[in-house]
Order: C-alpha cells, then structure tokens, then sequence
C-alpha cells in the first residue's frame, strides 16, 4: 500500500537526533496543543490547563480528504463514509472586519437554525481587500491561545527573508484547526476501525497545510523527522491572490465523536474571538519591528530542510492519495508555524540577527555609530530599500546599509535615476525608499525625483551627506548649501550635527522616527534629513564616548523603533447623520444624472473600495487609466449591465459637439486625484455648475477648473463604508442607458479601426499591451503619448479563465483590475524607465513598461538599474520609437508653425540607436515592425524570465494621420449615438438595460412562390418546366401591437435544408415569447449577437445564417412599426427618405444574366437589359466546358453594351486555378468591373489577382465565415481583390453584412449587397439595407476626405425572376423618369413593408409553436405505485417516439424546447423521473410504508418499460443527460425490444473499479445526507459551484436554470434518487457494450474534457464489439461534440443537438426502412 499523507495523532517518542530546541520547556502534563489523543473517533485541540487564559478548541479527525483507488483495500473492507462540505459564499466584504462580521452573522443565523444531521462541515468564505496582510496578521498574534498559528508565504521565487521587509509578500495566515488527517503509520492496531472517514470537497475550494516525515513530541520539547505526517484545514483563514484575498471559517462536527455542532460553534467562537483581537485597521503596514520580535518572542528554530506542504481539495480527482501529490507537488518554502505556546519552526523567516547584542567594538568610530543607528532604526520603521550613489562622504552610511542584514541596496552612479527608481519602489510598496547620496550636486539631482514624489504623495527617505559647518561657505570642494535644499517640496527637514559623542545619540532615532512619520502621514511625501560627516570617513579607528548611548539600553535589546507613533482610528464620520455627511450622502441619494470618475488610486484596497462603489451606486463610471480599473478583465459571463456601467471611451466620444451639447450630470463623485483626459476634465467644468464631491486622502486642493463643491480628506475605503451604508440612490435608467449605448459605439468603432488597420500604429500598440497583461502583472505607463493611447486605445472585457477569484467568487464582482502607475504628480519625462524598476521591485509584479523614445533616451542611465536585475521579476520595457517627440504633432501648434521650425525645435528628431544603448547595457533588445511580431515578442519575455526591451518602429507622421481618422470616425460614431438617444429619447421610456419593448409570439408561415426562370444558384433540372422559391415568413408581434416581418429563404446550396430550418424556427417560436428588445439593436456592432445569448440563451453561431438573417430582418422592421419609421431610419436616424444627406434615396440595381446560350445570344440579352435601364450586368460563367468560351460571352457582350456600362463575371468558385488563368488571359482588354470568386481554392485568390491582373470579388469566401469575421478578412486586404459581395441571408443577417461592408469600404473596396432570390419581403429589407451602406461609405469618405465614388449597383436584380410574390401587392423596381436608370425606392421598399397584406396562395402551412400536453401516468409495480408527470408534444399518430430523460436535480421541462424543435418529425416525450419534480411514488399496503422503496437504475429501468407498453407498442429512442443517460443507455442495451436508439448525453456506463465504486457510492450518499439536511437550495449552491458546471455558469439562464431546479417539494426523494441511482451503485455496462445493437448517439460538449474522454472509450468499445469486416460500426454508433458547451449541452447549446438527433432520427429512418421489406413496398 502506498503511504498516505494524513495527520498523526499520537505522540511517538523521537526516532532520531534530530530535534529542534526551544528556550522554554513545558511540563510533562502538557499536551500538545492540537493533537491531544483520544480514544475515540475525534482529537482536541486544548490549551494547556496551567494557563488560565487558555481556551478549548475542538478538531474533528478525518482518515483523508480523498483516497487512493485500486491500493485501499483496508478501505473496501470497511465501511467508508464521506462528509461533504458545505461551503457558503457570502457577498464581497469592504474591509477585513466587515468581512469576519459577516461570517459571523452566518454562523449566528446557523445556530437559530442548527443543522439535523449528527455530524457535517460548514465552511464560510467572503471576498475581501486584496492587499497583503497575512504577515501582519500572524505578527499581532503574540498572546494567542489558539493553535496552530500560522503564516506561509506565496513567494515562490527563492524567497528569503529579506523578500519579508522588501515588497509585502502574498501568503496565507490561519489559526486553530477544524480538521486533521490521520494516517495508519501513526496507530496503533487497537486504534482501527472498520469505519473510515473521509472528507469530499468536489466543489470546495479548500486548501489542507501541513507536513510530511515530521512529528513533534512535548515531553522534550522538540520535533524531529520520523514516519508519519499531519496535515488540518484551518478554523479561520485569510487566503490571499492577486486581485483578491479569503477569508474563510470552517466548522465540524460528529455526535458519536464527542464533539456536537454546539461543540463546533463554541470552538468556532473561541477563534472568533481570537481574530477579533486583532487590531485590523493597523494592518495596512507591515512593519519589519513587528516581524523581527514576533518572531523573536515566539523562539522560532529556522530548518531549511523542511518544507511545509500543501494541496488543494478542489483540483484532486478521486483517484490519488495525498501523499503522491505532495511528495513531489507544491510546498512552501517560506513558512512560520507555531503548534503550541513552547514549538514553533520556520523556514526563510528569520534574519539570524535577533539573538545579536550591540557592542561597541563592532563601531570604529564615532561617523560609524551614528551611521549604524540611522541604518538600524530605518530598519526597524520598516525602511528596508535603499537606494545608494557612490560618493565619499556617503560612505559611513553606505557601509552601515550595505552590511544590514535586512538592508536591500541597490546602486546606480546617476542620482537622478536613483532618485526615480526610489519613486517607483515607493510607488509599488507605498512604503518609503531610502536614497543616500554624497554631498554637493549630488543632493541636487535628486530634485527632479523629489518634486515628482511631492506631487503625487509618494514618501521617500533622502540621507544626503554634507560638509560639516566648518567647511560650509568656505570654499570648499563639492560643498553647497544643503539647507532646505528641496524647500517646499519636501514634508520634513532637519539638519543633523556633525556626528559626534558630545550629543545623545538619541537625537538621531528620534529625528529618523519623526521624520518617516511626516513622510507616510497624510499629505504623504518626501523628507530630507542632511547628515554632515567630518573625516575619517572610513572604518578606522578612533576613540569615542560611549556615554552618547545612555539611554538607549531598552531600544538595543529589542526591535522596535525608539519612538512610536500612535494613530488612534476612529469612524465618527459614516455615524455623522446630522452633520456633513448626512448632507453629502442626502446629495448623492437626490442625483438624477449621477456620474463617478475614479481616478489615479494608489493601493488594491481602494481598487477593491472603488469596485464595490460602482457596485452599489450603478451610476456610470468613467475609469481612469491609472483607477486600476479601466484595464479589468472579465471573470464571469453574466449579465452586467445592471450593477456595473463603465465608461470606458467618453474622452472620444467627447470630440462629438452634439455629445457636449448632450451631456449634462448633476451630481459628480470624484474618487482619487487626478485625471489623465483632458476632453474628460474639460466636460467636467461644463457641467458646473452642480454637486461636485471630491475623495481623497491628502488635504491638497486638486480642483484646477474650481468647481468641487464638497471636498472629502478620507480614503476611498472610509468614503466608501459611509456610502455603503446609506441607501442605493435611485437610479435613471434612461441617463445610464445613454451612456451605455454611447460608449458602446465608440467602443466599436475605435476597436474596428484599430483591428482593420494592418500597419503597426501607436493606438494599435497600446491595445496589443493591455490585451497582453496577465492578472499576475502590472503595467507602468509613461508620459506624453503613452499613457494617452493607452488610456484612450487599451482594451478590457477579456474573459480571465485561469483565476481562482473566477473560480470562487465570479458573480458578484466579475472582474479582476490591473494595476497601473505612472509618474503624474509633474507629469515629467525625466526618469521614467529608472521609476518604472523601482515600480517593479515594489510591486513584486512582473511589470511591462511602455514608453516613448525620447522618454527612453532621457534616462538610459536607468538601463543600468534594469541591467542589475535586483530583487524584482522580469521586466519587459516597449519604447515606442517615432524617432521624435509626437505629442506635438497631435497639439494645435503643429498647424500653425513652420514644418522646419516643429521638426527641430518641437520633434527633435533623433537617430539614436536603441539596440545600441541596450547592448552597451546587456539589456536584450528585440525590434518589431508588425502586430505580429509585437505579440509574439511580449508573449516571449513572459516566457523567457529575462529582462527584455522591445522597439517598436513608429513614424510622427503616419501616427498623428491615423490618431486624426481614429478621433474623427469615433466622433462620426458619436454623433450616431447621439442621434438613436434623440429619437429614442422622444418616442420610448427605456429601462435601464435600454429595454424598450417585449415580443409577445412569433408566428411562421412556410410560402412556396413560383419563378418565372431557375435560379442562377442551383444547377438546372433540365426536365421541369417549373420553379419555385420557398422559405418562410416571420411576423413578430411586439406587445404594443407593432409588427414586425422577415423572411428565412435557404438555398441548399449553402447547407441548410427546410426541415433544419423548420426545426430551428419551432426552437425560436418557444424561446423568443417574452423576449424583451433592446434600444441598442438597430446599432448593428455586435447587439444582436449579445442580445441572441442574453435573451435567447443560444450561441448566435449555432443558429442556422438564414434564420438569423429573417430573426433580424423581423426585429428590425418591428421597432420601424413601433417608432412609425423606417428600417433605414431606424438604422441610421438622421437620414430619411427625404435626403437630408444630400445622397439620393435610391439604389441602382444589377441586371443578372444566366449566360446560357451562345455569346451571340447572350450579348443580345444584355443590350436589352442596358435598354430597360440597367448600368451593372452581371454574367454567370464557368458553367461551359472550355473557360475560352465563356470568354468569348465576355468580350461578344462588352463588344455590344460598349464600356460605359459596368460588366461582372460570377465563376462560383467552380474553376481551378489554371482555368482561371486561362479565362483571365482572354478578358484582360474588357474591362471588367470585376470577377467573383474566380478559383476553387480560397488560398489561390491573391495568387490570382497578381498572377492575372484581374479584379476580383469575394462571395462565397464572405458566406463561408461566421465567426471572427474581421481576423479572417484581414487575408483579403490585397488591392486585388475590389469589392465583396454580401448576401445576408448567408453571411448570417444584417449585423454581419453590415460589419462585412464597413471592413471593404474601410479598406477602399466595394460592398455590394446581393440577394439570394428572396421574395420581395427580403428585397424590401435588402433595398433599404443597401441605402444604409451606401450612406455609410459616404461618411468614410468624407472622414478620410477621399472622393467620393459614384453610388454601387447593387446585385437585387433577382426580382426579375419572381413571377408570383408573398404579398398581394408586389415590390415594384421601375426605371427612374430623372435618371433613366432602373432603380429600387427606398420609399416604395418601406411603402412596402408598412401595406403588407400576405398573398394566401402562396402560404403553405404555418408554425405557431406547438402546445405541450400535461398529464400523469401510473405504473404499479410489484411493491409500490409510480406516478409519473408526462410532458408529450407532436402528433399522437407519429411512429417516431421519442423519450427524453433529464439528469439529476432536473425535470421534464428540461426538454420542452428541444421537443417543440423536433416535434414536426417526432412525438416527444419527457417525463418526470421517479423522486423528481411532480412524479411520486407510493408503497403498497401500510406494512412497508415506512420503508422508501429501492430506486436503482434496474428498478426505474423497469418502471420506463412499463411507461412504454402503456403508451406504444412500438419501439421508442431514448434520450437522456447525465443521471437519464445512465438510464437511457442501461434501457438501450437491457431493453433493446423496446428501444430503437439510445442518445448518451454526458453519460457514461459506470465505473470499472469496485474501489471506485465504493468511494462513489459513499460520495453520493453523504450528498444525499447533506441535502436533507441541509436543504434544497444550500445544497445546490454547492451542487453547482463543482468544477463540472463550469460552462453551464457562464450562460446567461444560469439563474434561471437554477431557480427552476429549487421547485422539487420533496427534498428526501430526491435525496434517495441521488443514492439509489449512483454510478457507484451501478453495475458496469461496459462488458455489455461490445454486443449493443442498438444504435446508439454519444453526445457530449466541446468544454466537457471528462466525459469526452468517457465517450470516446464507449465508442471505442462499441465499434470493437463489431465485426471490422461488416463496417458497421461507422452506420450504427456516432459520435457528436457539441461546439460552445460543456456538460449541459441539451441548455447550453440546443440548436447543434437539435440537428444531431434530427439526424440520428433521419438515419434510423433510413436502416429500419432498408431492414423492414415490408416497409420499402409501402413506400
């Protein structure tokens, strides 16, 4: 057996030399603290009886949270029980003691209504402030009773215990224990049960510490390596991560053990009042005197060969034991455990100094001392960074820093870049660096530095070496006036004396005390202490007075600093109702147009406050750049719009007049200082006057536009705890939905510009390097136009998957912040890239830096301080090289100014080799020229764990031109916005997620209309003489009345047939009755698609293009009718049918010619067409034998329509690449407008524009793509190719069509809008549509201030082929009377739509959804009656049945909407199964009624086969999920008389192993217990937090799937369905799998890595049990993966398993009619 990794609980005397000793023993009747023995199942934890503070508290004993399957065989002997935790998130808590408050409230809430069950585990956990703080927690518990104590540091990057004072190391801290493990290594053989207990936490994610080979023993006070192990989940915990921080209490409890829940809670208090000792709000600085005399008064013995371990319950599977993952799995390395009050061990804790005395031996001379102290009593202020420049009069204290042992120095020669690196350190630590510098003009370099910090409020330390009185004003060498050098710039100065014995050295520690003080008191800053040293400088002896230390005994013997100073916190303000508050807050709750604009924050706890704000005021906010949040990533796919409103692109839409004009708040909170928008702040001042409320810490006055009307000095987290408070103010759903849509289509509009232009830009740097960031790292921005575009360009909403806080707490704040800095205080250029490796060690991030080239060359000396890779991660730094100074280029002077004059005085240009500088420096250099390249290079430095420097080349020029089309088009967008929001703003009162209307029904009427000719898309059956076109009608009523209609008209040709589309139809006829339709849809950019996930449930690439094209077309003609418009207006409002742009309101149409014939014949056909009025022909080729001939049309027709008329080839991609070729060489003189899709192969296009010279057109290519569509156009950016072709119905509806045509005339091509023989229905859309675009390219146009071309015949000519039309009234396309021209009205196509009245004859059936029958059936048994809730929909007489079975927690109203999409071609029917939603079951006779009858799957088997006599004698297909496809494949292979086909969802045969299911078994027993005692809705909260449902979280229904598995009444049956049907109660079906017959559909989804694995062994085995030779195997099983789902692929993704058994039903048609002769006759 292999050795488990579980807890000892006896107390081995030693088995080897190895023992730690401690100062203090302990008496023989002590015990150890936490792991008392006992006789019974449970150990204690006890303090020892001596101590009269002690306090009791109880572990409960598991065997192991999980076991070793195959190797347990003591296990399978035994009886084996499982507890399951059960874990309660409560919501995201502002502070620390919030977050404890409210698990205790919980826990008071749980004793007034105590758990039934005899023993269970609680587990609570909240969100809290993300900054670290376990370090300074485990250091304040000096008098603690409880045991174990703990601290273990996240540093895993060789940690020291320096990385303790340098940079706030993450970890987690912990204290008493829940839960130990034991191991059998440390029983005795009277000590076994035959119980095992085990803890299960499939969907918890709970961490166990411990470790492995060690015990302790108290009779000798020591611990010592030997066999065996403990390992215990803390009672209480703070887990910290990036971006957030857990706090978490865990309670167990077991009646039989001794230890009752009442016990529990007890002990549970007992720590609760520990951790409530804790003086919580002192925690925000920890200081190095804390650490060094915790550590020191706790006698910690430091052995680096122990590690202490730790393993994550929610990663392991049941199939590992502890020890195989720990043995060679994750530890820690830096760790402080304290078992009891006399044995605590460490490792990478301790500094090795604490036992040092002071003597003066070690202090030559009397510079020496006084250095020593000022070095030691910065040490112990937490000052542990110092920053050193070379110099002589310096060195007493260099010497002094460079040998500290908690000292970290760094050195650089410059000391301005010194001074900036110490900023930056300041910066990510927000805590003072330290900055020696000799004397002279050494002092004044750093002003630079110092006037930064100053006006940023970052603290920095300066020791500046000085001349002593004597030499001042004297003359002497590099001596000038130090005195209040730095003036008002700094918040402290003294000038110490020379040093000297004849003063208390006291003065020193007293100065240093005071003057850290004003340094990180508020206003926080820099201080400057000058220290004049007279000669010798170095360490030489001379005699000095040790009378100077009198008074300094108590401070030597310890670690504290000498004076301390106290700030008593106090919370008066969020208690002041009647003062200043209560009136800002009565301002606040009055807002009608509330705005927020968080600002530069400093520390994550005020990130965390601010989120938390946004939360609660759901006002629009606007983040800056450097609030942390205007980079978030998106952690959760939930519906967000209602707590979160971020404006991320006001500063662009501002460049609109009408957006300024519009724009008016009432109210503005202002959290942080500064403001990087200078549009933004001008709009701010606009809307003055009004309530102006600005946050912040320092007392400064920030407010250079003096409109703040209420100023308050507190931090974010204090402003924000009084805001919580108070009542949420009301909320202006129209205000907020405004904004939502404004920087929606700015937002779009900036990324589309961004993605389609293919150069490397500057705004295309700034998106690459925010989308890069990992939550893991942070961002340093520099000034000028760094941090501009980044503000401006960077992007965010991307989903961040590899997230513990996604994992745990993914609903309430979805989103993870990035940290970003930059140096705003003076805005400077100076020392940006030294700041940005000071931010890095600060940080302790892995940092990217991303700066302009004249920022880079004005402090390369940083390169040197980047070269020395010091206590820090990697670095990567982007120089953006323009080779000048850009900004300038981009401000009004550029326009007015003399180009030579702005080159050399402005730009200064430069030709300074960037690679040079770096490899003078040893700094890798990296140069990218494209998007491409700048993506890979930033993915290898993340990689490469080296510091790296990559240049990107830039040009002035070609960046402020495309800055100036960026600002432009996002104005355009902004205007566009604008005019919606007007119309709108009129007509509709919208909520607040912009809802205006709900869709009352759908209803679908299937036409058949004939055509006068084939359609040119279809190859022609020669034989009939008659043609028709069908699809169908979509009428979509509004509940205002207002109609709306569509049409869904597929070809074949392009992969959907009229039965898929049928199906899907019935599918939307369900789903879309009380779908609420959004403002934002006619917007096109992307709303559709959000609003067919959000409302509809269903990926929007799942449904069918055609169908989708119809859906839109309906919505859109819908909110026409309701705003009495048009599709065209309602698109682009400002423009009506009366021309208001100046462009006409019709659109030119394309004569569409067959070609058949000869080129004679044909050639005369077009100069007919030309005749009517057509200036576009377009001809079908490559449907001839030879391309010479068709070649030979093309010339004989342009030879009689002339060359003012536009000819088009179409070759539907039916030549090679060769023929093509051919054709091309024949045509060159014909001037072709152009030639579609000329080749077979997509890849040989650009090969044949430049091979031919041809122009060429995309149309199939365009249609084949439907999803990243603008990264799968990118290819066809060659000038080759002229124009795209766009049919709707294809490409899959209006947005995309829309989104196609923005990309071809963004990049000079034409789109042309083409119908695919649609009724004049479609063309009436497709008219107005064409309108949209054309206007659209006009506006491009002018944006880019190109001519602008001559309007696009559009490909709509097919109406020529509608002999009949869907409306008694057709759509009439006349040659104009002005032009002469054949061309569609807008106005008649609308004049259209609004008289529409259906033809009748052309209707041939209709879909109005089918109605779901409900009724009960009863099946008795031998021992009991089952009665079953039956769900049925279809036709009773179809011999096509099918039953659905839904997995555990579900109910047959899982199906109905997969049922009502298949009932036209199969009765369905979905049941309740037994113990689930309405179905009961009722024992026979009272004898046994007491006793709940056995419900294993051979049992409810049964009762399904009677079900299926009483309701048919013929064969059924079965489907199920989960739990009903264990069912429906034991039916498929038990009961193959009755069952024709089995699909498998997510299914599998059982397990192999009897061990495995013994654990199984076990597992979902202690579930069952849990959730009766428990209940319902605790239970599934856990239930669905599991690893599993992963995917099925992310969907927009969750909640409402959720909510309608909380409808189950009977909570103990469906707890005996759990037990009684669980796979580990299942007999295995995999033997029986190599004989199935039965065919059988596998179905899983794509994200659902488990039980693919399951699936494809099951297919394995099915196919194996075939005959090879028969090759039936491929006929008879399938299997299907579902695209977008995981393991609830029939709710997440219905539509592609609606096609999958519409399939499987199609090929079980097919071999029952082949095998049934009797069947083949009758057909």
């Amino acid at each position: 057996m292999k050795p488990q990794l579980l807890l000892s609980h006896t107390l081995s005397p030693p088995l080897s030399n190895f023992h730690f000793r401690t100062n203090r023993s302990l008496p023989r009747a002590t015990t150890l603290t936490f792991l008392t023995r006992n006789s019974r199942r449970f150990d204690f934890l006890r303090v020892p009886p001596q101590n009269p503070n002690s306090m009791v508290v109880e572990a409960v004993r598991f065997d192991g949270p999980v076991i070793e399957i195959g190797e347990s065989s003591e296990i399978v002997n035994g009886d084996l029980v499982l507890e399951t935790c059960i874990t309660r998130t409560l919501s995201p808590a502002l502070t620390l003691e919030q977050g404890l408050q409210s698990i205790k409230e919980a826990v008071e809430k749980l004793k007034l209504d105590p758990p039934s069950s005899a023993s269970g585990v609680f587990r609570f956990q909240v969100a809290v402030p993300p900054s670290p703080k376990a370090l300074n927690l485990f250091c304040r518990q000096l008098e603690s009773s409880v045991y174990p104590l703990f601290f273990v540091s996240k540093n895993t990057d060789n940690p020291t215990y320096k990385s303790l004072y340098l940079n706030g190391s993450r970890g987690v801290f912990g204290f008493g224990a829940a839960i130990y493990f034991t191991d059998s290594s440390s029983r005795t053989s009277g000590e076994w049960s035959l119980t095992k207990r085990y803890l299960s936490t499939d969907s918890t994610f709970i961490i166990v510490y411990g470790f492995m080979d060690i015990n302790s023993n108290i009779e000798s006070s020591s611990m010592m390596h030997e066999a065996g192990s403990y390992f215990f989940i803390p009672q209480i915990e703070i887990d910290e991560y990036e971006g957030v921080s857990f706090l978490a209490a865990t309670l167990a409890w077991n009646n039989s053990c001794l230890c009752s829940f009442e016990e529990a809670v007890r002990s549970y208090e007992l720590s609760l009042k520990q951790a409530s000792c804790i003086s919580w709000s002192a925690t925000d600085n920890c200081h190095s005197e804390s650490i060094r005399s915790t550590l020191r008064k706790l006698n910690v013995v430091e052995d680096k060969t122990v590690t202490m371990v730790y393993m994550n319950l929610l990663s392991l599977g049941g199939r590992k034991v502890m020890a195989d993952i720990t043995k060679e799995g994750p530890c820690f390395c830096q760790f402080c455990i304290r078992l009891s009050p006399t044995i605590a061990i460490s490792n990478n804790m301790l500094d090795h100094t604490s036992e040092e005395c002071y003597t003066t031996r070690d202090w030559a001379n009397i510079n020496t001392v006084w250095a020593s102290l000022i070095i030691e009593e910065c040490s112990r202020l937490g000052l542990t960074y110092f920053c050193v420049a070379p110099g002589s009069r310096s060195s007493p204290l260099a010497v002094a820093a460079s040998t500290h042992p908690l000292i970290t120095c760094i050195v650089c020669f410059d000391e301005r870049s010194l001074a900036f690196h110490a900023v930056g350190y300041a910066r990510g630590s927000h805590n003072p660096a330290v900055v020696i510098t000799s004397s002279g003009t050494a002092v004044s370099n750093l002003l630079p530095a110092v006037v930064e910090a100053s006006q940023d409020f970052v603290p920095l330390l300066l020791l500046t070496a000085d001349r002593p009185p004597e030499l001042q004003a004297a003359g002497a060498n590099q001596s000038i006036n130090q005195v209040n050098h730095f003036g008002s710039f700094v918040r402290f100065f003294f000038s110490l004396p020379a040093a000297t014995d004849q003063i208390p050295a006291r003065v020193l520690l007293t100065t240093l005390d005071s003057a850290v003080h004003w340094a990180t008191s508020s206003p926080r800053g820099p201080v400057h202490i000058n220290c004049p040293f007279r000669e010798p400088l170095e360490n030489s002896p001379s005699i000095w007075m040790p009378s100077c230390l009198k008074g300094l005994d108590f401070w030597m013997s310890s670690t504290q600093p000498f004076t301390k100073y106290i700030h008593v916190w106090h919370s008066h303000a969020c208690n002041d109702t009647h003062g200043q508050m209560a009136e800002v807050l009565n301002v606040i709750q009055r807002a009608k147009n509330g705005l927020l604009l968080i600002g530069e924050l400093h520390t994550e706890d005020d990130i965390w406050a601010a989120l938390l704000m946004v939360k609660h005021l759901s006002w629009p906010t606007i983040p800056d750049i450097l609030s942390g949040l205007r980079l978030r990533r998106l952690l959760s796919l939930s519906k967000l719009e209602e707590k979160f409103i971020f404006v991320d692109h006001l500063d662009h839409a501002l460049l609109s007049d009408s957006v300024r004009g519009w724009l008016q708040a009432d109210v503005i909170i202002q959290v942080g200082s500064r403001i990087t928008s200078k549009r933004i702040s001008q709009m701010l001042e606009k809307c003055s006057p009004c309530s102006y409320i600005m946050v912040d810490k320092h007392p400064c006055r920030h407010d250079p536009s003096h409109i703040v009307t209420h100023r308050i000095q507190s931090t974010v987290v204090e402003f924000a705890n009084c805001l919580l408070k108070a009542r949420s103010p009301n909320k202006n759903s129209k205000w907020s939905s405004f904004l939502q849509i404004l920087n929606m289509m700015v937002a779009w509009e900036i990324s589309f510009q961004i993605s389609t232009h293919y150069s490397l830009t500057e705004p295309q740097v700034a998106r690459t390097i925010s989308e890069t960031l990992s939550p893991e790292s942070a961002l340093f921005v520099g000034n000028s136009m760094a941090i501009r575009d980044v503000d401006m360009y960077g992007h965010n909403w991307s989903e961040c998957i590899h997230s513990t806080s996604a994992t745990m707490f993914n609903t309430e704040l979805p989103f993870h912040w990035m940290r970003v800095a930059g140096n705003r205080g003076a805005s400077g250029i100076d020392g940006l890239l030294s700041t940005a490796v000071g931010f890095a060690v600060g940080c302790n991030k892995q940092v990217l830096c991303v700066i302009g080239d004249v920022s880079f060359l004005h402090d390369t000396n940083g390169l040197a301080l980047l070269n020395q890779r010091k206590s820090r991660k990697p670095m990567t730094v982007v120089v953006i090289n323009n080779q000048g100074g850009a900004i300038f280029s981009l401000l009004p002077i550029a326009e007015t100014i003399d180009p030579r004059i702005l080159q050399q005085y402005f730009y200064t240009c430069h030709n300074v080799s960037i690679c040079g500088l770096c490899k003078a420096h040893g700094v890798k250099h990296l140069l990218v020229q494209t998007k491409r390249e700048l993506q890979d290079a930033l993915l290898a430095s993340q990689y490469d764990k080296i510091d790296c420097v990559i240049e990107v080349e830039s040009s002035i020029d070609a960046n402020a031109t495309f800055h100036s089309i960026l600002r432009k088009f996002a104005s355009q967008a902004a205007n566009h916005a604008v005019s919606i929001l007007s119309r709108l703003s009129v007509q509709d009162s919208i909520s607040h997620e912009g809802f205006l209307c709900k869709i009352l029904t759908m209803e679908c009427s299937r036409f058949r209309i004939p055509l006068c000719a084939p359609p040119t898309l279809t190859l022609v059956d020669h034989e009939s003489t008659k043609f028709y076109r069908e699809g169908y009608i979509l009428s979509l009523c509004l509940e205002d009345g207002s109609v709306g209609l569509g049409e869904v008209a597929p070809f074949e040709m392009h992969r959907e047939s009229l039965l898929e589309i049928e199906q899907q139809l019935r599918f939307l006829l369900h789903v879309i009755k009380g779908a609420k339709i959004s403002c934002f849809l006619p917007l096109l950019n992307g709303s559709f698609s959000s609003w067919i996930w959000n409302n509809l449930g269903v990926p929007p690439c799942s449904i069918f293009p055609s169908v989708r094209c119809g859906l839109e077309m309906a919505i859109l003609n819908a909110i026409a009718a309701r705003q009495s418009s048009s599709l065209l207006n309602i698109l682009r409002p400002q423009i009506d049918e009366g021309d208001k742009s100046g462009r006409s309101s019709k659109v030119k149409i394309s004569a569409l010619i067959d070609s058949n014939g000869t080129p004679l014949e044909v050639a005369y056909a077009a100069t007919t067409l030309v005749e009517e009025g057509f200036t576009a022909i377009k001809l079908k080729v490559a449907r001839r034998g030879n391309p010479i001939h068709d070649a030979a049309v093309i010339q004989e027709v342009r030879k009689m329509v002339g060359y003012q008329i536009e000819l088009r080839a179409d070759a539907n991609r039916n030549w090679t690449f060769e023929e093509a070729v051919q054709f091309g060489s024949f045509i060159k003189d014909c001037n072709l407008q152009y030639i579609e899709e000329p080749v077979q192969d997509e890849n040989d296009i650009i090969k044949f524009c430049e091979e031919t010279g041809l122009p060429v057109a995309l149309d199939e290519t365009i249609g084949s793509i439907q999803e990243n569509i603008l990264e799968k156009l990118a290819k066809y950016s060659h000038p080759g190719i002229v124009a795209v072709v766009i049919k709707p119905s294809v490409i899959g509806g209006f947005e995309n069509a829309a989104l196609v045509a923005r990309w071809a005339q963004n990049q000079g091509k034409m789109a042309v809008v083409s119908a695919a023989f649609e009724s004049g229905l479609g063309l009436s859309a497709y008219i107005q549509f064409s309108c949209y675009i054309e206007l659209q390219n006009a506006d491009i146009c002018k944006v880019i201030k190109s001519e602008l071309v001559p309007s696009i015949a559009h490909g709509l000519g097919t109406y020529r082929w509608l002999e009949e039309d869907v409306a008694t009234d057709p759509l009439r396309v006349d040659r104009d009377p002005n032009s002469g021209f054949i061309e569609a009205s807008v106005s008649d196509a609308n004049r259209y739509l609004q008289r529409f009245q259906i033809n009748h004859n052309s209707i041939c059936s209709k879909l109005t959804g089918e109605q779901v029958s409900r009724y009960q059936l009863t099946v008795d048994t031998k021992n009991f009656s089952c009665f079953l809730k039956v769900y049925e929909v279809g036709q009773r007489t179809n011999d096509n049945i099918i039953l659905f079975l839904h997995g555990f927690l579900g109910t047959g109203e899982d199906w109905i909407t997969v049922m009502k999409a298949i009932s036209g071609s199969a009765r369905c029917i979905s049941i309740d199964l037994p113990c689930h939603g309405e179905s009961k079951i009722r024992n026979h006779g009272a004898k046994d009624a007491a006793q709940d009858p056995s419900l294993s799957i051979e049992v409810v088997a049964d009762i399904l086969d009677k079900m299926i006599n009483q309701i048919t004698p013929v064969k059924v297909i079965c489907v199920g999920y989960s739990m009903g496809a264990r069912i429906a494949l034991h039916m498929a292979l038990r009961f193959s008389d009755k069952i024709k086909g089995a699909v498998v969802i997510a299914g599998s045969p059982g397990l192999k192993d009897k061990e495995a299911r013994e654990v199984r078994k076990a597992k979902d027993d202690s579930r069952a217990h849990s959730l009766v005692a428990h209940g319902l809705q605790l239970f599934m909260e856990n239930w669905y937090a599991g690893d599993l449902w992963k995917s099925l979280r992310g969907h927009p229904h969750f909640a409402q799937i959720v909510t309608s598995r909380l409808q189950h009444d009977d909570v103990k049956s469906l707890a005996q369905s759990l037990s009684d049907l669980s796979v580990g109660r299942q007999q295995p079906l995999w033997e029986d799998l190599k004989h199935c017959k039965t065919p059988l559909l596998l179905v899983t989804g794509e994200k659902d890595t488990k039980f693919k694995t399951i699936a494809q062994e099951m297919f394995d085995e099915v196919c194996h049990g075939l005959k090879s030779g028969d090759n039936l195997w491929n006929e008879i099983h399938e299997i299907v993966e579902i695209p977008n789902s995981g393991h609830a692929a029939h709710l997440e993704n219905p539509l592609p398993l609606i096609s999958a058994l519409r399939q499987f039903l199609s090929s079980l048609g097919k071999r029952e009619f082949v095998s049934n002769p009797k069947r083949r006759i009758e057909s």
